[in-house]
């Protein structure tokens, strides 16, 4: 249906009908996967007493020091990821936020392995990088 209906914006100068349908396919199948439930892409909870510890009700002073360090490396961590080429960005997304493997990432993506091993290699180095230069990874 979002094909049919979204068939207007197909420019037969930018590419064939069949490249255009098949990235249509292909994004809303990459979509639909990041959409799964977190029970299907094998996250786990956390056990009990690590629950108890990261729970501020469980007797112990909250440090609110810590969280704001938290907080800090948290949206560094996201400014790295989003600094990143799309094609870097995409695979790891899929890895540490998706649960997938090299392998599943690959098939999902129709790309070789060794594109997504890659990729995910610079990704990672450049969001290292990003790190580093704002002191939040030790050298």
């Amino acid at each position: 249906m979002s094909v049919w209906n979204h068939a207007s914006s197909f420019d037969a100068g930018r590419g064939s009908l069949r490249a255009w349908l098949l990235t249509s396919v292909r994004n809303r199948a990459i979509d639909y996967l990041r959409g799964r439930g977190a029970h299907e892409r094998k996250e786990q909870e956390l056990p009990a007493e690590a629950q108890e510890q990261a729970s501020p009700s469980s007797g112990q002073a909250a440090d609110p020091w810590r969280e704001v360090a938290l907080s800090l490396e948290r949206d560094a961590v996201r400014d790295a990821l989003t600094s990143l080429p799309a094609e870097q960005r995409q695979v790891i997304e899929l890895a540490y936020f998706g649960g997938y493997t090299h392998t599943e990432i690959s098939e999902m993506t129709r790309l070789p392995l060794g594109t997504v091993k890659g990729r995910m290699r610079l990704g990672l180095e450049k969001m290292s990088s990003y790190l580093r230069g704002r002191g939040l990874v030790d050298v």
